[in-house]
C-alpha cells in the first residue's frame, strides 16, 4: 500500500491546482533545476574559447554543443526526479519539491520529459557528428547513458558514491575538450587543462546538493559520496572543489596568461566555502547552491575571456 503524501506534497498539489496549466509549466521549469544549469553552460563557453583561440571559428558548432550540453543536463535532472521519485528517495527531501515526489507531475510525464530532453541532445549531437566526426556518436551515447543511469536503472552509480566522478569526467573533461574539438577540429592539451577547474566547480554543485540531502539520502539507502564521507568530510570536499580551481588555473595561464583574470572571481568562491565550513545545514544550504552556480558562471566567463584575449604565453 502506498504511503500517504507528506504535508509538503499536499500543499504543492493544492498550489498546482490553483495555478492550473501555467502552474504545471512553472513546475516543469523548476524541475529542470535552473540553479544547476551553469554546470552545462560554462564547460561549453570555456571549450569554445579554447577552440577559437586555436583558430576555430565555427559558431554554429558551438551553439549546437551548448544545446547538447543543456539538453543532457536537463534530461538528467528530469531522469533523477523520476527515478528518485518512484523509489521514494525524495519523500522527505529538504530542498525544492520534486515533480514526482511532490505530486506535481506523474512519473510517466517526468519520464517523457527526460527522454524528450535526451532526444533533443541526440538530434543536435548527430548534426555535429555529421559535420565533424562520427566518433562523436559513441561519446554522445556515453553521455546520455551517464545521465540516465545516475539514478536510473537497477544499479544507479549515483547511489554508489560515484556521482562526483562522473560529473567531473562528463561535465568537465568531456564537455570542455569535446567542445574545443567540434569548434577547431582537433583535440587540445589546453582544453584538458582548462577542463580541470571547470570540472571541479561542477563537482562543487553536486557536493553541496548532496550535503543538503545527506540525512534523507542516508535514511533512504542512497549511498552518495556525502553519505559515505560523512558530514565533516563532505564540507571539506566542497571547500576544496571551490578553492582549488583558483590554483589549478595557473597551469592554464602558462599558455594563456590572460586566464589569470579568472582569479577576480575568488571572493565568489570563498564566500560559499566559508558558509559550508561554518556548519550551514538543511535549508541554509539552498542559497549556497545558487551562489555556487553564480560563482561558476563568473569564474568560467572570466576564464573564457582571458583565454580569448589574454595572449599566448611561453
Amino acid at each position: 500500500m502506498a504511503e500517504p503524501p507528506t504535508p509538503r506534497a499536499i500543499l504543492a498539489r493544492l498550489q498546482l491546482r490553483r495555478l492550473g496549466s501555467l502552474g504545471k509549466a512553472r513546475a516543469f521549469v523548476a524541475g529542470a533545476r535552473p540553479r544547476t544549469l551553469p554546470a552545462s553552460v560554462v564547460p561549453v563557453v570555456v571549450g569554445t574559447a579554447v577552440g577559437v583561440a586555436l583558430g576555430g571559428a565555427r559558431a554554429w558548432r558551438a551553439g549546437a554543443a551548448l544545446v547538447v550540453s543543456l539538453a543532457i543536463q536537463v534530461g538528467t535532472n528530469y531522469a533523477n526526479d523520476y527515478a528518485d521519485g518512484v523509489r521514494g528517495t525524495d519523500r522527505d527531501r529538504v530542498g525544492p519539491t520534486r515533480l514526482v515526489a511532490g505530486g506535481l507531475a506523474s512519473p510517466r510525464a517526468v519520464r517523457r520529459a527526460a527522454l524528450a530532453s535526451f532526444g533533443v541532445a541526440g538530434v543536435a549531437g548527430l548534426a555535429l557528428a555529421s559535420a565533424v566526426s562520427w566518433w562523436l556518436v559513441p561519446v554522445g551515447a556515453a553521455c546520455l547513458a551517464a545521465g540516465w543511469f545516475y539514478t536510473g536503472g537497477p544499479r544507479p552509480y549515483g547511489y554508489a558514491g560515484l556521482g562526483e566522478v562522473f560529473a567531473f569526467v562528463f561535465f568537465g573533461l568531456v564537455a570542455v575538450v569535446g567542445t574545443t574539438f567540434v569548434v577547431c577540429g582537433r583535440l587540445s592539451g589546453e582544453a584538458a587543462l582548462a577542463a580541470v577547474p571547470v570540472g571541479l566547480l561542477v563537482v562543487a554543485l553536486l557536493v553541496v546538493n548532496n550535503l543538503r540531502d545527506l540525512d534523507g539520502d542516508a535514511a533512504a539507502g542512497k549511498r552518495t559520496l556525502a553519505v559515505r564521507m560523512g558530514e565533516a568530510g563532505t564540507r571539506r570536499l566542497y571547500a576544496a572543489t571551490m578553492l582549488v580551481p583558483a590554483a589549478v588555473v595557473l597551469p592554464v595561464a602558462r599558455r594563456r596568461p590572460g586566464a589569470l583574470v579568472s582569479l577576480a572571481a575568488t571572493p565568489l568562491l570563498v564566500g560559499p566555502a566559508r558558509t559550508v565550513l561554518r556548519g550551514a545545514t538543511g535549508r541554509a544550504l539552498v542559497p549556497v547552491l545558487g551562489e555556487t552556480g553564480r560563482a561558476q558562471l563568473v569564474f568560467g566567463g572570466l576564464l573564457a575571456l582571458g583565454i580569448l584575449w589574454g595572449g599566448r604565453g611561453r
